[in-house]
């Protein structure tokens, strides 16, 4: 039989999660430690599988090691995209569009101050550095930004939008962050990097965790959406 096939039925996989959902909220579980509690439990399975795929760690280290030996500088250039510096006048209009809809207003108040943001800032404010995420026919599709960069206590705040959402959910926002790091790491010299991501956005937090960033703590009811207070979760990677 096929490693990926099973032959347990769905009824007994629904009564097992039953099972656990009624010890679990006796024990005060909350929405965010179903999402730890699965991630644990998918990271422990895949760790078994004898199929030879790199575990967090070595992916963190394949990442960053020897990083003091690259030079990076605009334009960062991946497989699939250039990062460009940004064209104020040009690229507001982008920015315009991109933060009108759900995930970009997740860009603006998924903050730690629940704060917005506004264009101006993302694109004029020294303290924020942006990179616009440029695929090789010249099309502009989304963003990565540095917040608050700190040159003493060398940190900053990472953020990243896919704007065009037809580029969603293409692994371009991985490809994109992984850039990103590089030059903040290397040109930038940081060694504190956070990010905040609502505790909803699996997808995320998941991509996140395998370049490395840890959850550091939640947010209770920290930003209104759509009049409903949501929680954050604050995840950062240490460079040593």
């Amino acid at each position: 039989m096929n490693e990926d096939e099973t032959n347990i039925p769905e009824s007994a996989i629904e009564t097992l999660a039953r099972s656990f959902y009624k010890e679990s909220t006796g024990y005060g579980f909350k929405q965010v430690d179903y999402l730890r509690f699965v991630n644990n439990l998918l990271d422990i399975a895949m760790q078994k599988k004898p199929d030879g795929s790199p575990k967090a760690d070595n992916i963190i280290e394949t990442l960053y090691t020897g990083l003091e030996n690259e030079i990076v500088k605009f334009p960062l250039c991946g497989k699939r995209m250039f990062i460009r510096k940004p064209a104020p006048l040009d690229d507001k209009k982008l920015w315009e569009k991109w933060l009108s809809d759900e995930e970009g207003r997740h860009f603006l108040l998924s903050r730690i101050t629940a704060q917005s943001l506004s264009i101006d800032q993302i694109l004029y404010d020294d303290k924020n550095i942006t990179g616009m995420i440029t695929l090789p026919d010249g099309l502009t599709i989304g963003a990565v930004t540095f917040l608050d960069f700190d040159a003493r206590q060398l940190k900053a705040e990472l953020r990243k939008i896919i704007g065009e959402p037809q580029y969603r959910g293409q692994g371009y926002a991985k490809e994109a962050t992984i850039l990103w790091l590089k030059y903040g790491i290397v040109t930038l010299g940081l060694k504190k990097i956070y990010l905040n991501t609502l505790d909803t956005n699996i997808r995320n937090i998941h991509m996140n965790e395998e370049l490395g960033f840890k959850v550091e703590g939640i947010m209770r009811s920290e930003v209104l959406i759509d009049d409903e207070y949501r929680d954050v979760l604050r995840m950062g990677l240490r460079i040593e």
